[in-house]
Formats: structure tokens, sequence, C-alpha cells
């Protein structure tokens, strides 16, 4: 059964051009319901662990310095089959690639600096929820 809850950041591209709110807004739009938000400015270690999937990646140290780069703002969001629904609502990770109205189409500066985060399946959501929200309570459900 897919999980009602999922995570977004508001990556600092989009935090520091004043369009949280604005994304925010869209998603609420698209159906979601906001469970969970924070304001967070990332250490290099702490971006570092939530991006550690990457760390054998080329991109990886320009992600940990760019996402340490401002504040950013993780989200808890909730909606019928949220992971997926989120991902589509964002678009692609190339806003030259995705669909009118989605976040990235209409927030996004490049591919690098894409505006928002999405977990990717069920289980990452669950897993970073805890990582920005521990002992909440605002995995799952």
């Amino acid at each position: 059964m897919p999980s009602n809850r999922t995570l977004a950041i508001i990556k600092p591209d989009a935090f520091g051009a004043r369009k949280a709110g604005k994304i925010i807004a869209l998603l609420e739009e698209k159906g979601f319901t906001l469970r969970g938000a924070k304001v967070e400015h990332l250490t290099s270690d702490r971006a570092g662990q939530f991006y550690a999937v990457h760390r054998e990646r080329p991109f990886y140290a320009s992600l940990v310095e760019f996402m340490t780069s401002g504040p950013c703002m993780p989200l808890v969001l909730e909606k019928e089959s949220a992971v997926a629904a989120l991902r589509e609502a964002i678009g692609a990770t190339d806003p030259a690639e995705a669909a009118d109205g989605t976040v990235r189409k209409l927030y996004a500066e490049s591919k690098g600096r894409n505006a928002i985060h999405a977990s990717d399946s069920d289980e990452n959501a669950a897993t970073e929820i805890e990582f920005f929200f521990p002992g909440q309570g605002l995995g799952g459900a």
C-alpha cells in the first residue's frame, strides 16, 4: 500500500529567491496537506549524511556544496500516493524538460539548481522524514 506522506525540500536556490510560499501554495493547490515544515541551514556533515547514497557520483561534492549554500525548507506532505503525486507535481529534474505547471518548470533555475527535492520511494520517504523530523511521528500514514 503506497504511503500517504512524503518529504520535499525547498532547496537553497528557491528559498533564497523567496519562492517558498509560492511553491507551498502550488503544492496545496495540487491537493497536498502540509504536515511538517522547518527552516534549516544544513552543515556539510548533515548534507553529506542525507545525500550519502550519491557519495560515489561525480556530482556529490557540488550537491553538498549547493545544499549548504543557504537555508532550505524540509516539508512533510500528505496526499494519497504521496511519493508518486509529488514527483509528478515537481516535474523533471531539468526544468527545460519539466511539464508546464510543475514546480521546476515554474521556479527552477537549471538542472543543478532545481528548486526542490522529493523522495523517490515510500521507503526513502519514511527515512528522509525521520532524518529531518526525528521522533515526531510524521512518517508513513
